[in-house]
């Protein structure tokens, strides 16, 4: 009878230990889930979000529902298992395309890029907030600059080593921060790592924010494709 306790009591034990052993497991697979959605800024409301992984293989951009700006050719392609949005190298020209709804005041973009460089020659990457001639954070790795511009002019400019054959994350945010008066800030990383706590770039406006599309921007000097993922747009609360 003692015996049949003791098993019983041990098998019950063991039965804890395993619950206790799924739930920390669910526990770590949550807190890296969480970890990973952290690009979001705390409380923001997402507006828009597309990685591509639901569309078909060989559609254009302009079937996604996404505005084309420039004659490139914006495709979904298949990259090993992930599903992204590529331009091609050919024609050579800088090509966009401008997703998400219409608005600029207390929002973030942010998108994911891969691109490589090719000797000496290196392509250029953008996010966009206001539509064309709107707000852009650019990356430049020949220059290994990372800009902030309003149209064509640039605000800020800050040095930044891109590391070529990497998928890289820029986001640009513009928040209100009094009567007209407007705050306009830029970070980029490398994807995988940790997310810069403070922005890199950023300066203030007086003039309200033209209201647009959020946008993202290529320019294939390499002759290698660039590849689009992760479109993000947030809303601050």
């Amino acid at each position: 009878m003692q015996n049949s306790k003791c098993r019983m009591q041990n098998k019950q034990s063991r039965m804890r230990l395993v619950l206790w052993s799924v739930n920390c497991v669910f526990c770590i697979l949550n807190c890296a889930f969480l970890g990973a959605c952290s690009f979001a800024e705390e409380g923001a409301e997402i507006i828009y979000k597309n990685d591509f992984e639901k569309e078909e293989a060989g559609r254009e951009a302009r079937d996604l529902g996404l505005i084309v700006v420039g004659d490139g050719e914006l495709r979904v392609k298949l990259d090993g298992q992930n599903k992204v949005l590529e331009l091609a190298p050919y024609p050579l020209e800088t090509c966009g395309f401008l997703f998400g709804p219409a608005g600029t005041e207390d929002l973030c973009a942010r998108v994911r890029v891969f691109g490589a460089s090719a000797g000496r020659r290196f392509p250029v990457f953008s996010v966009g907030l206001g539509g064309v001639g709107g707000y852009m954070l650019r990356l430049t790795p020949v220059r290994k600059a990372l800009e902030l511009l309003k149209g064509d002019e640039v605000k800020q400019s800050v040095s930044y080593t891109w590391a070529s054959g990497t998928w890289t994350v820029l986001a640009l945010a513009v928040h209100k921060i009094k009567d007209s008066t407007w705050s306009i800030q830029g970070k980029v990383w490398e994807y995988g790592k940790e997310e810069p706590k403070e922005w890199m770039v950023s300066f203030e406006d007086t003039e309200k924010p033209p209201s647009g599309r959020a946008g993202a921007w290529g320019t294939a000097y390499s002759g290698e494709p660039i590849r689009f993922s992760g479109l993000l747009v947030t809303r601050s609360k």
